[in-house]
C-alpha cells in the first residue's frame, strides 16, 4: 500500500494522525510515527515556545517524521508558523483559517504543506499556492467540521486537484481505509481511534466514553455560529444546543465552552466537559497500542482491495 503520500511524507504506511488539540501532544505524535504512519502535534491555542518544546520533545522519542497542526485563527499562529521552521518539522497541516501567507516560507525550508479543506473550491486554491497535498475532511469527524460528506467530498476534490489527497471523517478500520482508496485518496487521516490509544494522554474517563460509544451517541454544535463542532452527547451539547434554539449571541455560546476541552482531556469532566470525537467512535471497542492500530487497519485494507469480488 505505497502511494504518493509514503514517498512524500517518507512514511512507511498512508496513515496521517489527526491534529487533535490538547490530544496530539508529543507522546502520541511519536508513537504513530514510531509505528510507520505520520505523528502530528495540534497547536491549537498553545503559545509559540511551548509548541517548540513540544516538537523537541518529539524529536527526543523518534527519528521519524512527523508534523505540525496549526490552527491559524490562534493568536500565536504566527510565531508558531516561524518555529516550525527554526526547528526543522517535516511537515505542516493547518486548519482554521488561510495558510496562504505562510507557505512560501515553509516551503523555503523545505517543510511540506498540507492544508486541511472541507470544500473543492478551497482545495484548488490551496494547489494553486503551492501546496504539496490536502487533506479533504468530510463532517463525519470529531471536532470542528464542515458541510459535506467523506463520500461525497473526497472523489470531487480528486478530480478537481492534482496533488495527492488524504481522506479524513469516518475512517476507523481498514474497511474505512479501503473505501477512501476506492474514492481516490492516497492516504487516511484517523483521528477518534487513536484518542483511545495507549499512548494517548486523555483522560481514561474519555477513552471510556468513546468505548462505549453507540452509532447514535454524537451531536454538532454551533451550526447557528457557523463553526459547528462534533462531540459525544452529554450535558454540554445539551445546554448548548438549547441556547441555540433560544438564539442566544456568539458570546454566550462561548462563555459555555470556554475551556471544555481541556476539561474533558485533562480533568475527566465528561458531563460538561467537550467529548470531540466523529461518529466512528461507535465502531471503536477497545484501547491498543498505535503499533497495533496501525497493523490492524493496514492488514484489512490490505485483504479487502486484494480480495475484492462482487
Amino acid at each position: 500500500m505505497k502511494t504518493r503520500i509514503c514517498d512524500l511524507l517518507k512514511i512507511e504506511h498512508p496513515i496521517v494522525q489527526g491534529g487533535m488539540a490538547w490530544v496530539a501532544e508529543h507522546h502520541l505524535a511519536a508513537a504513530v510515527s514510531n509505528a510507520g504512519g505520520l505523528g502530528i502535534i495540534a497547536a491549537g491555542n498553545a503559545p509559540a515556545e511551548a509548541v517548540r518544546e513540544e516538537i523537541r520533545k518529539a524529536k527526543a522519542l523518534t527519528d521519524k517524521p512527523f508534523g505540525v497542526n496549526i490552527m491559524l485563527l490562534s493568536p500565536h499562529a504566527g510565531e508558531v508558523a516561524q518555529i516550525v521552521v527554526q526547528e526543522k518539522v517535516s511537515v505542516v497541516t493547518t486548519g482554521a483559517g488561510n495558510p496562504e501567507s505562510y507557505i512560501p516560507r515553509w516551503k523555503e525550508a523545505g517543510i511540506v504543506v498540507i492544508p486541511v479543506v472541507a470544500s473543492v473550491a478551497l482545495a484548488k486554491r490551496m494547489e494553486k499556492y503551492g501546496a504539496d497535498a490536502v487533506v479533504a475532511e468530510g463532517c463525519e469527524a470529531g471536532g470542528h467540521i464542515g458541510e459535506l460528506t467523506t463520500m461525497t467530498l473526497i472523489p470531487q476534490i480528486v478530480d478537481a486537484v492534482k496533488i495527492p489527497v488524504i481522506a479524513a471523517g469516518g475512517i476507523g478500520d481498514g474497511r474505512g481505509l479501503a473505501a477512501v482508496f476506492m474514492l481516490g485518496a492516497e492516504a487516511g487521516q484517523i483521528g477518534t481511534r487513536f484518542v483511545v490509544s495507549h499512548e494517548s494522554i486523555v483522560h481514561s474517563n474519555y477513552k471510556k466514553r468513546i468505548i462505549s460509544s453507540k452509532d447514535i451517541d454524537s451531536a454538532v454544535t454551533g451550526r447557528s455560529t457557523g463553526h459547528p463542532v462534533r462531540s459525544i452527547r452529554n450535558n454540554m451539547t445539551r445546554n448548548y444546543q438549547k441556547l441555540e434554539q433560544e438564539g442566544k449571541s456568539f458570546e454566550e455560546l462561548e462563555l459555555l465552552t470556554l475551556g471544555s476541552l481541556k476539561k474533558a482531556v485533562a480533568e475527566g469532566d465528561i458531563v460538561n466537559g467537550s467529548v470531540m470525537a466523529g461518529q466512528i467512535a461507535g465502531l471503536i471497542t477497545k484501547e491498543q497500542s498505535c503499533k497495533e492500530i496501525i497493523e490492524e487497519v493496514v492488514k484489512e485494507a490490505e485483504d479487502l482491495i486484494k480480495n475484492f469480488h462482487f
